[in-house]
Order: structure tokens, then sequence, then C-alpha cells
């Protein structure tokens, strides 16, 4: 398969569908391929490509079973850094982890995309991974690999991503989401019912739980992509769910007032408390 194959579509956009198609080929392309690729996207290709007209071939390839390496080969010959500069600006920049103590930002978010094509997330998961740490490659030298008030510099990158390509809603919203809540959901523990409570209700687990569901497998994934973790189980999907089921019963009422709800989150509070302390001497 070459490029040519793809005469009939924009060059830029025929690049693209190439790039997806031998990430889902098996082993590694010939890198006389690549640096072919490569002196193309030079050459401008997807200079004049208009970004909404990115946007289908981008999410086929996201959508495949390979996203992470279709990634990998996008920045590997250039096109990352013209179609998401946001996202190809995380390449090289260290996130905090376990063993070892930091991983790059760019590796990370391949393999998050890779765990998330096993599980069959659906595209909105997927871009929600792709850009929910832009906010973290110009995060103070001094401070890495934590990064401070990423979250502040992140929305607007997130929010300008989506409107650049035409991204659905459903992505732009859960990718704000994401970038809000994972790390949050990545630190909840047993000893705090409380936070545990606010956490499932500003994440959809009463009211909207398709929506929970989705942002869980991105916190999944997530938590999937660090070292050593690769198709593990999630450890807080049981300590969450387990706080959902407690609050099974306690509906808010119709148009509550404000201390109808906070005596709906008191209760919630007291029910997963009373289910997370059965957990912790079990």
């Amino acid at each position: 398969m070459n490029v040519q194959s793809f005469a009939q579509l924009h060059p830029g956009l025929g690049l693209l569908r190439h790039v997806a198609l031998l990430a889902e080929g098996d082993g590694a392309p010939d890198q006389d391929e690549l640096e072919l690729l490569a002196e193309r996207i030079d050459a401008g290709f997807l200079l004049d490509t208009p970004p909404e007209s990115i946007w289908p071939e981008f999410s086929r390839g996201l959508m495949g079973p390979a996203p992470g390496r279709m990634l990998h080969y996008l920045h590997e010959i250039g096109a990352l850094e013209q179609i998401l500069p946001e996202v190809a600006a995380l390449h090289g920049v260290p996130q905090i982890a376990a063993k070892p103590a930091s991983v790059d930002l760019g590796a990370l978010i391949e393999a998050a995309l890779d765990e998330a094509a096993k599980i069959a997330a659906p595209l909105s998961a997927r871009f929600a991974l792709l850009v929910k740490d832009v906010g973290k490659s110009d995060s103070p030298r001094e401070h890495l690999p934590a990064h401070y008030r990423h979250v502040e510099r992140g929305a607007p990158r997130i929010l300008a991503i989506a409107a650049r390509l035409d991204a659905p809603a459903d992505c732009r919203a859960l990718a704000l989401q994401a970038l809000l809540e994972c790390e949050r959901a990545h630190r909840v523990t047993k000893m705090r019912a409380g936070p545990v409570a606010l956490l499932l209700e500003r994440n959809g687990a009463f009211d909207a739980p398709e929506r929970f569901e989705t942002f869980m497998m991105v916190c999944a994934c997530d938590y999937r992509a660090y070292p050593g973790h690769s198709g593990a189980d999630y450890p807080k999907a049981a300590l969450l769910d387990a706080a959902r089921q407690a609050c099974v019963g306690l509906e808010c009422p119709d148009d509550p007032d404000e201390s109808a709800l906070e005596a709906l989150r008191e209760a919630r509070g007291v029910a997963i408390a009373r289910a997370l302390r059965s957990c912790r001497e079990m």
C-alpha cells in the first residue's frame, strides 16, 4: 500500500488515512515509507487542509485498533505538530509515576489510547485521553514531574482544539470532565466518604450513569497506560462502584431546594461511609 493509493482524496487526508492503516498493520512500517510520508508533510500536504476536514479521517484512526500507534507515527513524521501542536508538545515532558519515578507524557497518551482500543471505548473517551493533559506542556520546570495549575492552562486549549477540529460536543464535554476529575478519581480513598459522594455526583453516577461509565473508562485507561499496569483492573473502580451501590434508593426529590440537596448529600455520605467501613473490615 502507498500514499498514491489514496489519490482520490485530498492529499493531506489521504496521508492521514495511510498512517491510520499503517498503524493497523502487523509489524513496524518500512522506514523508507515513513521517510516518504515525512517528506510529504515537509512539502506542506497538511498545511492547506481545513482543520474541520481533518476530523473525519483523524477520528477514524482514533477509533481503530491501534490509535496510540497511529499517534506515534504521526509524531514521527511531523504531522502531529501540524494537526495537534498542543499534543505534540507533550512528547518529552515528564509525568510523575511510581516505577519508574516519571514517564514521558507523549508515550503515556499513546499507551492510554491503545488501552482504550482494547476495551472498545467510544470516541469521546479516546478524545478525552488524547487531550486531557495538554495543559502540562509548559508546566514550570522547577516543579516537574508535577504539573501545578495545568487545569487552568488545559481547559482553554481543549476548547480551542475541539472548536478547530469541529469535534462533537460529547467529546469536548468528556475531555473537560477528564481534565477536572480524572486525577481526583485516582486519589479517592475509603477514608473520606464525603468527597467520594461529591465526586460521584459531579460525574453523573446518580443521574447520568452512561456518562459516568464512560468517564470511568477514561480513568481506567489512564491508569493502565502506566508501566506495569497494562490490562490490570483499575483499583478505584470497585471502591467507587461500592459507593454508588450504597446510595441506591437515595433519590433526589423533584425541584429540590438547597436544604433538600444538602440533606441528600449528607445521607449519601453516611451510606457511603457505612459501606466503605464494611469494605475495610472485610
